[in-house]
């Protein structure tokens, strides 16, 4: 059992390598056992890749031609930086397109592929050339399990249960005899499904009382066969903060049918003018980290909900779609959701992930929208250029969370204020991992005011803190394809340790992960 441990937070101004202290507050820490903290699921730190603008097409997927560097048509330098990332999964093909989409059609002589108009994303014409294999294909490449979005909204129980069954199935089957007509001797074993995506929206315009009994009806035909431990089974679930919908699955679904229930949360501030990708002031940026922060109420609520019908937590809160949303890069299509990436993006992956941390109780999955070249991509390439964002940093920092055992903790955040608005300035989420090394992840989004924390680290018995960190000078910093390194991790040096004790100064607009060892 470990021990209360103080945390001291000290607020400050950074004016140049000066700090003026204006005010202190001593706080603690309370640390629970190991053995009763839950496991970081790995699946936290999932992606997602739908057929929108150039995620698929011109992003992950070249074709086999291509003079760039490719494996079956999927882009090398992307398959060697999500590696990098250890991405744990992988979500395709959406989105509202997963309604619309026809795995069939995307399967076969690539000649014989009939095309599909993308009605979602820009009314362009795709002729379904990344299909089924090149996705599960590219999932084995990069060591992360699929998550398939099947098609509710427009397609049949039929055409779903064959996907699982050309999937997954090792026998003799129509399906499975298919797959192999196409090159595909052994099944690759799908086991995350989404049964439908969005119902309330664009997945159907659905009412959840008619969705539960949609999901019923089709999760019924889903077989497991082959899959070890069975398919893991997602229902399409709320938009913000309707607890209704929530509820009334929770209700209305045997528990033994539902393994995961969706959550959708995008930080924007006004679906109508959301705001500029680059150029934004402070007041938008309050704004969004006002709805970034909303995350935290959101699970919380939803998870109250869930408790009620699954005190033994059997089912799990799955975030698949999360991260900021604005007003697409100038010049850019409409339609396509291509924006660039700031430290403002750095700030909402940082405290969405200190979030999910702390909730991995119940947090089992969240799928980052979208992996290259779409809303708070990780990656954005340029013809045969790539470069890596804040937010693929982020990921990066924080990928040693995976998997490790939760330290739950408690503090009182300084606050950050803006005008007469104010919001927590700092997040902040630890684990200890499988070989007794301890992780502390601070993200602190207050634009002027820096803070100094205090932990006593005696009862961990730490011996050595290392640290990385994520800063600019500006808000508005992003990597360009001129100068793709211009925010990247740095060795952070402004803590002090002895005796162990341990005082971190956390600059504004930062991310700072810190790692301590035995």
């Amino acid at each position: 059992m470990y021990k209360k441990i103080s945390l001291t937070v000290l607020t400050c101004i950074l004016i140049g390598y000066s700090q003026i202290i204006i005010g202190q507050s001593k706080i603690e820490i309370e640390l629970t056992a190991a053995e009763n903290a839950p496991t970081i699921s790995k699946h936290i730190y999932g992606h997602f890749a739908e057929h929108l603008g150039r995620c698929i097409y011109e992003g992950f997927y070249v074709g086999e031609n291509s003079t760039i560097p490719n494996s079956e048509g999927v882009r090398i330098d992307i398959i060697n930086a999500l590696k990098e990332l250890q991405i744990p999964n992988l979500r395709w093909p959406g989105g509202c397109f997963a309604d619309t989409y026809h795995w069939m059609d995307g399967i076969g002589d690539l000649k014989e592929r009939p095309t599909i108009v993308n009605t979602w994303w820009g009314g362009v014409t795709e002729d379904n050339s990344f299909g089924t294999h090149n996705f599960l294909n590219l999932c084995e490449e990069l060591g992360a399990e699929p998550y398939l979005s099947g098609n509710v909204g427009s397609g049949g129980v039929q055409e779903l249960a064959d996907w699982v069954q050309y999937t997954n199935f090792k026998g003799k089957s129509p399906m499975s005899d298919l797959r192999r007509e196409n090159g595909r001797e052994e099944p690759w074993g799908v086991k995350y499904w989404g049964v439908g995506n969005e119902a309330w929206g664009c997945g159907g315009n659905m009412r959840p009382e008619y969705y539960a009994d949609i999901y019923k009806k089709y999760v019924t035909f889903m077989s497991d066969a082959d899959v070890e431990g069975g398919i893991y089974k997602i229902a399409s679930g709320a938009s913000n903060d309707d607890y209704n919908w929530t509820e009334v699955l929770m209700k209305n679904i045997p528990k033994n049918m539902l393994q995961g229930v969706a959550l959708h949360h995008y930080s924007v501030i006004d679906w109508g003018a959301k705001g500029p990708d680059v150029n934004f002031d402070e007041e938008t940026y309050f704004k969004t980290m006002k709805e970034s922060w909303l995350m935290e109420e959101l699970i919380v609520k939803h998870t109250a909900i869930m408790d009620k019908y699954d005190e033994e937590k059997k089912v799990d809160l799955i975030v698949d779609e999360w991260g900021g949303w604005y007003e697409v890069a100038e010049g850019t299509n409409p339609g396509f959701l291509y924006q660039q990436n700031t430290m403002r993006d750095a700030m909402i992956a940082g405290m969405n992930l200190n979030i999910f941390n702390n909730h991995a109780d119940r947090v089992k999955m969240a799928n980052l929208a979208q992996a290259v070249n779409v809303l708070q991509a990780v990656i954005l390439t340029d013809k045969e250029k790539m470069i890596l964002t804040p937010t693929y940093h982020v990921m990066n920092m924080y990928k040693v969370h995976q998997d490790a055992t939760l330290i739950p903790l408690s503090f009182e955040s300084p606050m950050y204020t803006y005008k007469e608005e104010s919001l927590p300035a700092l997040t902040v989420s630890a684990s200890k991992d499988e070989n007794e090394k301890t992780h502390i992840s601070f993200t602190n989004i207050d634009t002027k005011k820096g803070s100094t924390v205090s932990i006593d680290l005696n009862e961990l018995g730490l011996k050595n803190i290392t640290g990385s960190i994520l800063s600019s000078q500006n808000l508005q910093d992003h990597n360009t394809f001129e100068n793709p390194d211009k925010i990247v991790p740095k060795e952070f040096k402004d803590f002090k340790f002895k005796k162990g004790m341990l005082e971190v100064t956390i600059p504004p607009f930062s991310v700072i992960v810190l790692e301590g060892s035995k």
